[in-house]
């Protein structure tokens, strides 16, 4: 339930960074002082290297980062159903110092002479269509998996009667057990794709993600294993067909 929290901050901070770069890709005003101070603490002054569709890249995948939060902010409040578990407060801390700085990554991604307030023309690239086709896919799936889960709480008229655990079957739960998780992994694959593949610090956030959907979907693999004795064996944990 406390991940709401996570999402409110995300929506937040990450529109408030949009607006930011929205207002000087194409309305020529400069960056923040304090981002720019950020841009130089990080050495992105040191890059010479600075083309137009590398400013779109980065304004597009904040773009889908802040639906992705706004998607899953209206899930946790309307979709799913919580118990009454709680996480670590050291996790909670994490979790917000994450949607904060996962957003300021996408931000320095950009070359530092935006702050001039230099207007550039949008530049479309085949990786961009395929990232956002791949983004749309995926939060597709997630969303269906997620109101599945929350179904298995609800009666059909919508009213919540239970909030004990349940083996979800339909979309990618026949293949995986936790493919909300697998679809949260893609949506990060499909933003580095639409930075352009080559983006190295995007695909370490990648990695982290990777691991962090991995360990969750093993023990909820494993959890549903002891508690199910008629659990379909031939299901996964987190990726179809491999792990």
């Amino acid at each position: 339930r406390w991940f709401t929290h996570f999402y409110v901050v995300s929506v937040l901070w990450n529109g408030f960074l949009l607006i930011c770069l929205f207002r000087a890709e194409f309305l020529g005003k400069s960056l923040p002082s304090w981002i720019q101070d950020m841009h130089h603490a990080l050495g992105r002054d040191s890059q010479s290297k600075d083309t137009g569709i590398e400013h779109f890249s980065a304004l597009l995948v904040l773009l889908l980062l802040w639906l992705h939060s706004c998607r899953r902010l209206a899930e946790c409040l309307w979709t799913s159903v919580f118990s009454s578990g709680v996480i670590h407060f050291v996790q909670y801390c994490f979790g917000l110092g994450y949607y904060i700085a996962v957003g300021s990554t996408v931000l320095c991604q950009v070359p530092t002479n935006v702050r001039n307030g230099k207007k550039l023309s949008v530049q479309i690239g085949w990786y961009h269509i395929i990232g956002v086709m791949m983004y749309i896919w995926a939060s597709l799936h997630q969303h269906r998996c997620l109101a599945i889960l929350a179904n298995l709480r609800k009666s059909r008229s919508g009213k919540v009667i239970s909030l004990s655990h349940s083996v979800p079957f339909g979309d990618w739960f026949e293949s995986v057990s936790c493919p909300h998780y697998f679809a949260e992994l893609l949506i990060y694959v499909s933003m580095a794709i639409t930075l352009g593949m080559h983006n190295v610090t995007w695909w370490c956030v990648v990695m982290y993600v990777l691991f962090n959907q991995a360990l969750a979907a093993v023990l909820c693999h494993e959890f549903y294993q002891k508690n199910f004795s008629s659990y379909p064996k031939h299901r996964k944990a987190f990726i179809p067909l491999v792990f």
